[in-house]
């Protein structure tokens, strides 16, 4: 049967302005038992520990917060969720705080809530931050770990994840079950949970909101009655769940009437999907329905000025190429970074992290070095491909633990201590052996692929054909993903290019499920364009249609990379170079509105369109910031004075520590020459008014993440409109625009880019 969560906590608490919920734990216990015991009475099976946002960089007393609330919950006599929350801040490269750092804080939360009977990590947007969640309670304790997320009705995190790859990386990590939370009603989340049913083999939680919020006489009330929310959720629990709750707006009324209305609907998991994954923060690709691209060129092997960029440290080199490959088709991008002379460790992780930083491509990362391995398996974000495991015993050993722990999608190369056989029935005896020897370390077949090993023909005139028997045993029989370095074929033979593609049709015809190629090649990428369209497996040719009318179009290639590509592309260092340079003939100003502002423009229009993510736009601002300090440095080295843009405050309200959001609408509005007073987080409502008046400010932002905080919001806009003349622009994850009009706004954002565009509006910038 479904079991139950309980619901909100932060509205039944009617905390008061500034009161921290968690603080309660230790200063009023008997108003949080009262709200615990409450959803006992109501019939949740599971009551979450107060515990929510209780971390170590809000409190100082963290350890004793969090095992007082599960002590607390524990008296209820049900089964505890000890309940991490997000941070509050964004992980680098996006924002400050560093990877092993959120594991760290994380880790601190539980080991004091080891006395929890499993640790519910809720409401995140970040797949970076659900990883540093994940690694810390599986690396702490020996809980079942359940993940809720909080999407938009777009379908995607903040951090541009979709349904799809954000459960590629939990189901790699192991997490035992995954759902949704806060930010959406009932009803808007029905689709969301059709889209997880159909992705996910992993038992599904689903804790909606009581609906949106609204403002009633200076209160944050939620508009679905105990009813309404219960009629929607028995829609929910029929397509598959096990595990039913609330959040904001929920009472044990909401419970009470969830459980009455679903109790007598079976509980199901989902049907298992054999589906192999391999994923970025944001994209994903499925390897075995068409073949993928997986660009070579990031490999020293005979690549004379990679090795040279590799010893210089040169990253740009590497960004480049990862870029390039992208444009011309790759879908996962291959990152070799081995030489003799090179700390390998420090290198990969670099590379990763830098590639990660401008390129949502997902990854494959190739090493020898079981360090380096897992050193960038721990900081990637999303499940990597790895490259690689062989049939040595060894080797097994060393990678399959890390796939295991980490989640990735293992290419398994067919030599052992033997070495590479010749004929293709040695290698799937080696192929077989890994698939065995994988399952028994918990890694299921789906999440292998098989490289049957390129052999050059010109010494053996059976390689080819060896191998490509290897492809389709594997494929059509074994029932698992393939994958080939293609280009190995043609060593020692002249034009070679020509052997390549031949190859790679032949391997795309015996069931090929990925090729590692170089995708600038246009002969090569004919071929899989062509191959597609001829196997059915591009609707109406769109694909080579597309590709081919690209090749016609194409400009030459240059060398160089503009400014407004390195800022699009986020590329930090090559944007500065770029401003350096053409600051030698080309006035500040210029540079800014013929370059950096189209930049900002075509990556902020990218957003609005869903076609870029929250880490672009950032990092794309990173980039302009780089120009912009090019500009600074120039004018400070003539002795001009640097001219202030249109002032704008901005300021979280009182009672409310989360700044994510405040802080990213500072980035862009500084980037697009805006004046930013930033007044922090927990702001009193007479402290904006007063720097308001101070310096004169006529636009003022605000930002409440919390329903128990939106009055201060109210508030601090009703003493502004009252002693000023400013106009305030707010948003936050609980405001909708109707809310904001309610709560006598002049403007709602509902994203950073549109903070942007009110900004330019009211300054006459359009």
């Amino acid at each position: 049967m479904i079991k139950y969560f309980d619901g909100g906590m932060g509205t039944m608490l009617n905390l008061a302005a500034g009161e921290l919920p968690e603080q309660l734990n230790i200063t009023d216990p008997e108003r949080v038992l009262r709200v615990h015991t409450a959803y006992a009475e109501a019939g949740a099976d599971i009551i979450t520990a107060n515990t929510f946002g209780a971390n170590p960089l809000k409190y100082d007393n963290c350890a004793e917060l969090v095992s007082a609330g599960v002590a607390l919950a524990k008296k209820t006599g049900k089964k505890v969720a000890l309940d991490l929350g997000p941070t509050g801040k964004l992980l680098k490269p996006m924002g400050d705080l560093e990877f092993e750092k959120c594991v760290e804080l994380y880790s601190e939360v539980v080991r004091a809530g080891r006395d929890a009977d499993l640790v519910l990590i809720e409401t995140m947007g970040d797949t970076y931050e659900i990883k540093a969640a994940v690694l810390a309670a599986k690396e702490n304790c020996e809980l079942p770990v359940f993940v809720s997320m909080i999407f938009d009705e777009k379908g995607r995190l903040l951090t541009g994840a979709d349904v799809k790859t954000a459960v590629a990386m939990c189901e790699g990590l192991g997490v035992d079950v995954i759902g949704f939370n806060c930010g959406l009603g009932p009803e808007q989340m029905i689709p969301l949970v059709k889209e997880l049913a159909e992705c996910s083999s992993t038992p599904i939680m689903v804790n909606p909101n009581a609906g949106l919020p609204e403002s009633v006489n200076g209160n944050t009330v939620y508009n679905v009655s105990p009813d309404e929310f219960a009629g929607y959720m028995g829609e929910i629990a029929s397509l598959g769940v096990s595990y039913l709750g609330g959040c904001c707006g929920t009472t044990p009324a909401h419970i009470k009437a969830l459980i009455e209305k679903t109790k007598d609907v079976p509980d199901r998991t989902p049907e298992y999907k054999n589906t192999t994954l391999v994923s970025s923060y944001s994209e994903c690709v499925e390897l075995g329905k068409k073949s993928a691209v997986i660009g070579e060129r990031i490999n020293p092997t005979g690549k004379k000025l990679l090795k040279e960029a590799l010893r210089n440290g040169d990253m740009d080199y590497i960004l480049k190429e990862g870029i390039t490959q992208r444009e011309c088709g790759a879908h996962i991008l291959d990152v070799n970074v081995g030489l003799p002379e090179i700390d390998e460790v420090k290198m990969l992780c670099d590379a990763v992290y830098q590639l990660q930083s401008v390129l949502p491509t997902p990854l494959q990362l190739d090493t020898s070095d079981p360090v380096a391995m897992e050193k960038a398996m721990r900081l990637y974000n999303g499940k990597p491909m790895i490259n690689s495991a062989n049939g040595k015993q060894k080797s097994m050993a060393e990678i399959f633990p890390l796939v295991k722990k980490y989640g990735g999608v293992v290419v398994c190369l067919c030599l052992d201590e033997s070495g590479i056989p010749e004929d293709s029935d040695s290698r799937i005896k080696i192929a077989e052996k890994m698939i065995k020897t994988a399952e028994e370390y918990g890694i299921e077949k789906k999440n292998i692929v098989i490289d049957a090993l390129t052999m050059t023909v010109s010494t053996n005139q059976q390689n080819a054909i060896e191998t490509l028997k290897v492809v389709d045993y594997c494929k059509n029989t074994l029932g698992v993903n393939t994958v080939l370095g293609v280009s190995n074929i043609s060593f020692g033979l002249p034009n070679r290019e020509v052997v390549n593609t031949t190859f790679y049709i032949q391997a795309l015809g015996a069931g090929l499920s990925g090729g590692i190629i170089n995708p600038k090649s246009q002969s090569m990428m004919n071929a899989y364009y062509a191959f597609n369209a001829l196997s059915g497996l591009d609707d109406n040719c769109t694909e080579y249609i597309s590709s081919a009318t690209a090749v016609e179009a194409a400009a030459p290639a240059s060398a160089e990379i503009t400014l407004k590509t390195a800022i699009i592309k986020g590329m930090k260092d090559e944007s500065a170079l770029c401003a350096r340079e053409l600051l030698k003939d080309t006035e500040p100003l210029e540079l800014i509105n013929l370059h950096i502002i189209p930049a900002l423009d075509t990556v902020g229009d990218g957003f609005e369109n869903n076609k870029l993510f929250l880490p672009q736009l950032l990092m794309a601002a990173d980039a302009a910031k780089s120009a912009f300090d090019e500009i600074k440095a120039s004018l400070a080295s003539k002795g001009t004075p640097q001219v202030k843009g249109d002032r704008i405050i901005i300021a979280t309200v009182e009672g409310d520590i989360h700044d994510i959001g405040k802080n990213i609408v500072k980035v862009l509005l500084q980037n697009y020459g805006f004046d930013v007073i930033d007044l922090g987080k927990d702001v009193k409502c007479e402290t904006v008014l007063e720097k308001t008046i101070e310096h004169d400010v006529k636009f003022v932002g605000l930002s409440a993440l919390m329903t128990t905080t939106v009055p201060n919001m109210e508030k601090t806009i009703e003493l502004l409109h009252a002693n000023t003349d400013a106009k305030v622009f707010v948003g936050g994850a609980v405001l909708t625009k109707e809310y904001a009009k309610m709560i006598n706004a002049d403007y709602y954002a509902k994203d950073a880019m549109e903070s942007v565009r009110i900004a330019q509006e009211f300054f006459g910038r359009e």
